[in-house]
């Protein structure tokens, strides 16, 4: 696949030496000037094809192009069609302003505080459109007390925003001109290699938008690259920036990390570099303690079956992994706190509110979601009930299929559940008599409930008959 490669990457590498990383402050200074030429490949010469850009892409870049401007494909769709993958999105750049380019499309809004983008809209399909970026002067940079941008509207040139990009793999461009690639930064050599390379010095990188660890994790999983020695030791001595990341983003990047089809890898590569406590503090410090084989044997689990169902194209909810990664810490606390409550299913409830109410200070999960996994896991307890007048109104319940998935993967991880999780297969599928015969023998290795304190039944009140009207 990479032969065509092969044969450009002398020139690339003569074009980006390999350098220090301090050498380019991509953010407050030009590039050095012999980096300043690209790598330009000629269509005969790359495998990129319009028959894999999507129509709506090809509209957009084909009316700026025809409007006079200069018009791009970029990103993360020229890398995966040079990957031979599917791009999720196509996403644009040009030297046209966002209000030029709302001017050229009627179906165009304007978004975005720190960096205004125009969304060119076909029903659910959103083109992204992006003005070049160009180079802060110091004087103008606006940063937060950490060091993070706050606000990025400067444009430049098609060199500035190669040069501003995030990773080299990034920063290849699809010129709709004359379909060549443009190469500014050895993105190409990258591919070939399988390496991801921030540009410029990692450290000043991270320190500008922390996030950008997260994406170095999840590009390496996705892609199955591995992380350059300069961007390894930074992601490991800066991990602590994330803190100062809203919630509410750091759990929109943790569903691109673990609901696109690499969950796993991410988590494991989040563990590796020490970025998992950012995100679930409560359950790194569990995963970090000797005997945490069940709970990181079931986080696994989740993450694998999460990976093949997306694999198959199946829907996938966030509320069960976020049930599944806090199984653990909700357990150790029950543990702790037992006899304190009068029901195991009223200390499942407290216990649940308590621990994802902790957690949404860290990552600011939808209402929604919590909700769910708070019922998944209070109807773990009910699903030890075999009676019949328990058993049939719980699998007529709309949470009974994400609670029963939930109960075979804790059997699953180790926990002594297989006969119970066995039984409830059967009852699905079972007709009447099949039924009856299950009732009249449940599992014989429920996990023990403990009860709580019993209510003394009281007297019915003497019913005293009302007065006749006629008295």
């Amino acid at each position: 696949m990479f032969n065509w490669i092969s044969s450009k990457i002398k020139s690339t590498r003569a074009a980006v030496p390999d350098t220090p990383p301090s050498t380019v402050n991509v953010m407050t200074s030009e590039p050095p000037e012999s980096t300043t030429a690209p790598t330009i490949i000629p269509r005969n010469q790359h495998p990129i094809s319009r028959k894999n850009i999507s129509d709506n892409a090809l509209k957009v870049l084909y009316r700026l192009h025809k409007a006079g401007y200069s018009a791009y494909l970029v990103g993360g769709a020229v890398r995966d069609l040079l990957l031979d993958r599917h791009p999720k999105d196509f996403d644009i750049t040009t030297d046209a302003s966002p209000e030029e380019v709302k001017k050229l499309f009627g179906n165009c809004r304007l978004i975005g505080r720190r960096f205004r983008l125009a969304h060119v809209i076909y029903g659910r399909d959103v083109i992204e459109v992006a003005t070049f970026r160009g180079a802060h002067d110091e004087e103008d940079q606006q940063t937060s007390e950490h060091g993070m941008l706050l606000r990025d509207n400067v444009y430049g040139t098609l060199a500035e925003d190669a040069w501003r990009r995030d990773f080299r793999v990034n920063a290849l461009y699809y010129n709709i001109a004359d379909f060549s690639l443009v190469d500014y930064t050895g993105g190409l050599a990258d591919i070939h290699s399988k390496e991801l390379n921030v540009i410029g010095d990692p450290r000043e990188r991270f320190m500008h938008d922390p996030v950008r660890m997260l994406r170095a994790v999840r590009f390496a999983a996705k892609l199955g690259f591995t992380i350059d020695r300069h961007s390894e030791e930074a992601i490991t001595s800066q991990g602590h920036l994330l803190k100062a990341i809203a919630p509410a983003r750091l759990y929109d990047e943790g569903l691109k990390l673990f609901l696109s089809g690499n969950g796993l890898r991410s988590f494991e590569l989040l563990r590796h570099y020490g970025l998992f406590g950012t995100l679930y503090p409560e359950v790194d410090a569990l995963l970090n303690q000797p005997e945490s084989d069940n709970h990181r044997t079931l986080i696994e689990n989740a993450f694998r079956n999460s990976d093949a169902r997306i694999a198959a194209d199946k829907p996938v909810t966030p509320a069960f992994l976020h049930a599944a990664l806090l199984w653990g810490v909700v357990q150790q606390q029950l543990h702790s706190e037992q006899g304190r409550y009068n029901s195991p299913v009223e200390a499942l409830e407290q216990i649940g509110e308590q621990v994802a109410g902790r957690q949404q200070r860290y990552t600011s999960t939808p209402r929604r979601f919590v909700f769910q996994a708070r019922e998944i896991w209070t109807m773990q307890q009910r699903l030890l009930r075999q009676q019949q007048r328990s058993a049939i109104p719980l699998l007529q319940n709309k949470r009974f299929r994400a609670a029963y998935d939930f109960l075979l993967l804790r059997a699953e991880s180790g926990e002594p559940l297989q006969p119970l999780a066995d039984w409830w297969t059967a009852l699905q599928s079972a007709d009447p008599t099949a039924q009856q015969q299950l009732f009249a023998n449940p599992a014989d290795n429920r996990t023990p409930r403990s009860r709580g304190p019993r209510r003394r039944k009281r007297k019915p009140a003497a019913v005293t008959a009302p007065a006749d009207p006629s008295d």
